[in-house]
């Protein structure tokens, strides 16, 4: 059975894509600990990060790099977090690699990982359509 971020890479299941390339895509998560939460997803599939090719790497961690100034550009967040997990024990619920990027701003408390949500389906296209056209 394809997994879920195969299918959102290949187009089957719609998403809220702000960066592709020949190497990943990168698109707001649905249940976000953070509004602006993506994810960076590397289109080849591999469960582990010990099982992605070396070669896919690097342009994985460059579009993590580039989303990360998308949101402290366009967001205005005052930091953000990179979290990647492996094997379900770590947190992992999708095994595919992807890397969370979070944003995060001053004054509103210690960073939490719990899922959220956007108050509606309009409020996060607008943040969609502020990552995606500045």
């Amino acid at each position: 059975m394809e997994c879920i971020f195969c299918k959102i890479i290949k187009g089957e299941i719609p998403s809220s894509k702000i960066f592709e390339d020949d190497h990943v895509v990168a698109f707001l998560d649905i249940g976000p600990c953070e509004k602006g939460h993506t994810l960076v997803v590397p289109k080849c599939h591999a469960a582990r990060i010990t099982d992605l090719p070396a070669e896919e790497l690097l342009p994985a961690m460059e579009a993590v790099r580039r989303v990360a100034k998308l949101l402290c550009d366009r967001l205005g967040c005052d930091g953000f977090n990179v979290l990647q997990n492996n094997g379900e024990c770590a947190g992992q619920t999708v095994p595919h690699v992807h890397f969370h990027v979070v944003p995060r701003w001053n004054g509103r408390g210690k960073p939490t990982w719990k899922e959220g949500k956007y108050d509606s389906p309009e409020e996060m296209a607008a943040i969609h359509a502020k990552l995606v056209n500045g």
